[in-house]
């Protein structure tokens, strides 16, 4: 029930990591093999997202992607406010604020009741605005954010839109061109099946051309084998996003888990975690659990949280349980993903009716 954290190993990553172990092992080094291999994880995020490999870039994590972007863009212009959503991760509204010394202004929007309303973006996003930060979950308590509606409201304005799907992408389909998002970003240690270490950002085209990010590195050059240490180029699209040496063995792992979910098929996925979602809501409510998540399904990531007291003792109790579950303060996230069933759903309510008994404790 963690995949909101952490995903679970499956056959089709392990043999994907076995495999760059056995190479490393046996060759030593296989440079080209693992460079096609990076290239393969990039186009299979492309084809996730709906989106083309230029348009994508790697990355270790997304506070090293968010930090790229957010490096890229003027903060010295009439526009340099970046409304940043309360229910972004602390990662993503860390890169904004550390912009504040090159001139950005962060404006923060509060959460309310569990979401951040359309309204107060409205309120917070004007002419000076450069870009919005609007996660697509909120890590919290799973509820998902209109993306459609927050794009048509920064673009009105002229401004950019940013979204973190880290806690959303592999468990619906997701398509990134027309969603109205100008950059899209996630890892893969959740709901993508895959390790940390690895990260990807997609870019609206022709929106890349226009960064020039200060984080930047090798790998990020229209030529990175031209070893050229005095000339600053950028490679064309996303490409230029790009860092030092890509993370090799966490891309043959994201490659593996990212082409099994497709394999699978993302509306047949997105199908069974809204049941999965309607099993802990409904019985989590029937049993007096005080819910924290949207109760319908539709509006959510497949993160059911429920409020607990001290979560991180109730997360211990569970595990003692043989249930894995994510605790975010006072509250317990239950994160089942396609390879759960509606008895694993029941098993975990049992358990955290066992910890907390019926209701808040």
């Amino acid at each position: 029930m963690n995949a909101c954290s952490h995903a679970p190993q499956s056959v089709p990553t392990r043999a994907a990591a076995e495999t760059y172990l056995r190479s490393w092992d046996e060759l030593g080094m296989d440079w080209d093999a693992w460079m096609e291999e990076v290239e393969g994880a990039r186009a299979a995020f492309a084809r996730l997202v709906g989106g083309e490999p230029d348009d994508v870039a790697v990355a270790g994590s997304v506070s090293q992607a968010t930090s790229s972007v957010a490096s890229g863009l003027d903060w010295t212009g009439e526009r340099r406010r970046v409304v940043v959503s309360g229910a972004e991760f602390p990662t993503v509204s860390h890169a904004w604020m550390a912009q504040e010394r090159f001139g950005a202004e962060p404006v923060r929007v509060p959460v309310r009741d569990g979401l951040v309303p359309l309204e107060a973006y409205e309120a917070a996003i004007d002419e000076r605005t450069l870009i919005v930060s609007a996660c697509h979950g909120y890590y919290q308590n799973g509820t998902k954010q209109d993306v459609g509606a927050i794009a048509g409201l920064a673009h009105a304005e002229g401004a950019l839109l940013y979204v973190d799907a880290y806690q959303t992408l592999g468990t619906a389909p997701f398509d990134a061109p027309s969603s109205g998002a100008d950059v899209v970003a996630s890892g893969c240690l959740k709901y993508l099946m895959g390790i940390p270490g690895i990260a990807f950002v997609w870019v609206r085209p022709g929106l890349a051309d226009r960064l020039r990010p200060a984080v930047t590195g090798w790998f990020g050059r229209e030529d990175p084998f031209a070893f050229d240490a005095r000339t600053l180029d950028w490679a064309p699209g996303a490409r230029r996003l790009d860092l030092g040496t890509p993370p090799v063995l966490e891309a043959y792992v994201a490659r593996a888990g990212i082409e099994w979910l497709l394999e699978l098929g993302l509306g047949a996925i997105g199908d069974w975690n809204r049941r999965l979602s309607a099993r802990l809501i409904e019985g989590g409510l029937e049993r007096g659990f005080e819910l924290l998540s949207p109760a319908d399904p539709v509006r959510k990531a497949p993160s059911t949280a429920f409020a607990c007291g001290d979560g991180h003792a109730v997360e211990a109790a569970l595990r003692e349980r043989g249930v894995i579950a994510s605790a975010r303060g006072p509250a317990i996230r239950l994160a089942p993903h396609f390879y759960s069933s509606l008895g694993d759903a029941d098993r975990a309510l049992e358990a955290l009716g066992e910890v907390i008994g019926g209701g808040r404790s």
